[in-house]
């Protein structure tokens, strides 16, 4: 099947009775890679809170931050579920700056997702990338997958990134036990770069924002940062532990969009961490 084939086979397939998480995100970052219901629904959660476009922003300057700190202490292999639109630079490209023979899953769950994945697939000489169809609701499926056992090798440590995905997992999906069964085969010395929406700083916007987001036949439930805590049980927190993205190891340019009010707590809504698994 030709590229084009692929693409078209691909777009068949995407559901456009309801907005697709991927898609709102791309929708919040200016990608194009969206559709009027995706545009729809982001803006009614720009109305409920302004501030999806800036938490989009400063969450993905934190992934690349996040990803280069971990590359800097030898990680060599990445798994990123959830891994959206393809936005430049991607994780693969972030890391494989720093060590070009950086080995990086890709997974999705959104078709349109996989029609882009090509970007995703331009791998360093040294390096190697690759991208499954897959949801973060089936562990076993992911780490059983051919591309996980032919491009990582899980005896030794692996970057699992989870970055803005959970909180679009209700309790009743037992979101806790899916990031335990995902690091469970992981080795000593693996890392977990976690991201997730809090409605700490803005209780009545979020709450507003779930029932818009419901609304629109979506799903999420964000999260407490003592409950997000929950996330990491068993792992080593690295400094400065959880904090709100431009917080953790900010660059220069975090800190002057901190420094101008566009980064706030309110603004940015997220709770970030990375740690180590012991």
């Amino acid at each position: 099947m030709t590229d084009q084939a692929d693409e078209t086979a691909n777009a068949d397939r995407i559901d456009l009775s309801v907005p697709h998480s991927a898609r709102v995100y791309d929708y919040f970052l200016g990608g194009k890679s969206n559709f009027a219901i995706d545009r729809a629904a982001g803006d009614h959660l720009l109305e409920a809170f302004p501030g999806f476009r800036t938490a989009a922003q400063s969450n993905r300057m934190w992934m690349h931050r996040a990803a280069k700190y971990v590359a800097e202490r030898g990680i060599t292999q990445f798994l990123d579920i959830g891994t959206g639109i393809p936005t430049s630079p991607n994780l693969h490209e972030v890391v494989q700056a720093i060590v070009p023979e950086a080995r990086v899953v890709y997974a999705d769950n959104d078709p349109i997702v996989l029609s882009h994945s090509r970007a995703l697939l331009v791998s360093s000489e040294r390096g190697e990338t690759a991208y499954l169809e897959a949801d973060v609701t089936d562990p076993q499926a992911i780490l059983d997958s051919d591309e996980v056992r032919t491009v990582l090798d899980l005896s030794k440590p692996v970057a699992l990134s989870l970055v803005g995905v959970f909180h679009y997992l209700p309790d009743e999906l037992k979101p806790y036990e899916l990031v335990q069964q995902l690091l469970e085969p992981l080795a000593s010395g693996s890392y977990l770069i976690f991201s997730h929406c809090t409605p700490d700083f803005a209780p009545a916007m979020w709450e507003q924002a779930i029932q818009v987001y419901k609304a629109d036949g979506g799903d999420a439930q964000v999260r407490s940062k003592a409950e997000i805590e929950g996330f990491f049980a068993g792992l080593e927190l690295v400094e400065p532990g959880i904090e709100v993205p431009f917080r953790w190891h900010p660059d220069a340019e975090t800190e002057q969009l901190a420094e101008r009010n566009v980064f706030t707590e309110v603004s940015c809504s997220l709770w970030v961490g990375v740690a180590k698994k012991p």
